[in-house]
């Protein structure tokens, strides 16, 4: 049995203010040669299907255009979506009766019944309903575990971690004690602990403190592979080789330019281990630092910099392949007009201008404030004011004053303390 497993796509996002819908259609529409050529036995989509809970007419059109010609394409294939935290949950989920259909299954909330007890009542969980039996071409089965992003209403427990493990643990043996000796395929969308992801400009929605960091540590009766979205790099979850992030299918940030993007393919074999075949998919638009380091150019170096790594444009108009390029510049270095000047060389080549990111050089405070030693109320009456604001200055802007603030501090200075005589 063949599966396709892909996640985060962002339908309607903006890059810097780009609307990216070409960029989507062009996956899509690779994507489609994709299942046409393995012919898989479905397609699993977990979690991000659209960048907001709001998405745009166009990006909704791009979603379902797809499906009507997935379907269509591969008849046999069943198409399982669940929702991301991106994701409307109940958007997402509203034309499920009619898409069922077609073969294609959306869960996006985890639905429950209140029932009475002699302590008041409980939610009792839906499991079943997470259970999506998909059938192969050669009477193979399997059970996929459809979990959506799970959110603070359903997990209720001490901690996030312990409730994602309760509830996943417990739909596991459920769908054991189910579907005895059959495959369980899980997908999900969380924030697995140890995920590696950008240490800047991370585009993930991660809550601060790691408070919904999940730690799966010591399953022993895991599902027999989980699929996962929202971490953008693909990678191994919690060092194992059965859990996996597929990673999203383009970049969703400058600090993602060289993630590896595309789909996997997961074969499942009774009695073996599923086998993973990553298929890569080439994002139309390149991502570009330039410089790659943190130090900053001056305008002459960064200009070399353009001609050697930006190729020119032809017809006017950069191409549907043109790099997005972030240029770093020395606050210190490079003037407002140095940057009209970057900005109109960067237009003649065929790439986009993204982000010019400034760099302030990073001063050692240290050396630039005063020795004296401030022991006393004395000692600060005493003081030379602007010492202070000097040292005040850098710490603020990690800069020193130029002559010119200087001069005017200390004339301020001096009209107050005339002031103070009279």
């Amino acid at each position: 049995m063949k599966l396709l497993t892909t996640s985060d796509w962002h339908l309607g996002n903006l890059f810097h203010g780009i609307d990216r819908l070409r960029e989507h259609e062009h996956f899509l529409t690779w994507l489609l040669g994709q299942i046409e050529e393995q012919q898989p036995d479905a397609l699993l989509i977990a979690g991000d299907v659209f960048d907001n809970g709001n998405p745009s007419a166009a990006a909704q059109s791009a979603y379902y255009e797809f499906l009507a010609d997935a379907t269509q394409q591969c008849p046999q294939m069943q198409v399982i979506i669940t929702a991301g935290n991106h994701d409307s949950a109940s958007r997402l989920e509203a034309p499920r009766p009619l898409l069922s259909r077609h073969q294609v299954e959306i869960r996006g909330n985890v639905h429950r019944s209140w029932v009475m007890g002699d302590d008041g009542g409980n939610w009792q969980i839906d499991f079943d309903d997470l259970m999506i039996p998909i059938n192969g071409k050669d009477d193979d089965k399997a059970i996929v575990l459809a979990v959506p992003y799970l959110r603070s209403d359903i997990v209720q427990n001490s901690s996030y971690s312990i409730g994602v493990n309760d509830f996943l643990r417990t739909l596991t043996a459920k769908a054991r004690e189910r579907y005895p000796g059959l495959p369980l395929v899980m997908m999900a969308h969380m924030y697995a602990k140890g995920a590696e992801i950008a240490t800047k400009d991370a585009s993930e929605k991660i809550v601060i403190g790691g408070q919904e960091e999940v730690n799966m540590e010591g399953w022993a009766d895991h599902p027999d592979y989980l699929t996962c979205g929202h971490i953008h790099k693909r990678q191994h979850i919690w060092g194992t080789d059965w859990a996996r992030y597929t990673g999203s299918i383009l970049p969703m940030s400058f600090a993602e330019k060289d993630y590896t993007h595309g789909i996997d393919l997961v074969t499942l074999t009774n009695g073996s281990k599923p086998e993973v075949q990553h298929l890569v998919y080439e994002p139309q638009h390149k991502l570009v630092v330039l410089p790659e380091d943190e130090e900053g150019q001056t305008t002459k170096k960064l200009k070399k910099l353009i001609d050697e790594k930006l190729s020119q444009k032809e017809n006017g108009t950069p191409d549907e392949h043109a790099d997005y390029v972030t240029l770093k510049v020395r606050q210190d270095r490079v003037s407002n007009e140095d940057i009209k000047e970057l900005q109109d060389k960067v237009e003649g080549k065929n790439a986009v201008l993204c982000k010019i990111q400034r760099i302030i050089p990073q001063i050692d405070i240290q050396t630039l404030t005063t020795k004296q030693s401030l022991k006393s109320i004395e000692d600060i009456l005493n003081r030379d004011p602007m010492e202070t604001l000097r040292e005040a200055f850098v710490i603020k802007h990690n800069t020193e004053m130029n002559e010119q603030q200087e001069a005017m501090l200390a004339k301020l200075i001096n009209g107050i303390k005339n002031v103070t005589n009279d």
